[in-house]
């Protein structure tokens, strides 16, 4: 197994934006936006970013929400996520477990992961409109990625 951007990957990198807004759940395209800030936050005048700034990085998004799907699959299993009907549909929110299991991680990675999390879910999660603050990094991704040239046509 390859562990870059595998469901083990990301579902640790899925679970640290969850363990910060916990109890506070967010719905799979919040969490495909933050995953993406998190790694890419220079762009988005935050931290340095955690990954290489390459050319194509915003065309990720597209291509995140599967594996992320499935990150979260694993995340419900270990019984450190779960799922929320709410009345804007499905969310995920870290269980007490979430939180406590992020604390143990020792990495250094893991450390600037849950520094950009935290960045990340309190300048774009905690607004009153998370359609707006997800359509916004959408948006600044995108630009990002025409400015590279690196655009499809």
């Amino acid at each position: 197994m390859n562990p870059l951007n595998s469901p083990l990957e990301v579902g640790v990198r899925a679970l640290v934006l969850l363990a910060e807004s916990h109890p506070e759940p967010m719905d799979i395209a919040q969490l495909v936006a933050l995953d993406h800030v998190v790694l890419h936050s220079g762009d988005f005048n935050g931290p340095p970013s955690l990954h290489p700034n390459l050319p194509a990085r915003g065309g990720e998004l597209g291509m995140k929400r599967v594996v992320l799907e499935e990150a979260l699959l694993v995340l419900i299993r270990a019984g450190l996520a779960s799922i929320v009907d709410d009345n804007q549909g499905l969310m995920y929110k870290a269980t007490d477990r979430g939180p406590a299991f992020v604390d143990v991680l020792e990495a250094s990675y893991v450390d600037s992961l849950r520094e950009r999390a935290a960045w990340a879910v309190h300048r774009f999660a905690a607004r009153s409109d998370a359609r707006a603050a997800t359509q916004e990094i959408i948006e600044r991704a995108s630009a990002q990625l025409a400015r590279s040239g690196a655009g499809y046509e």
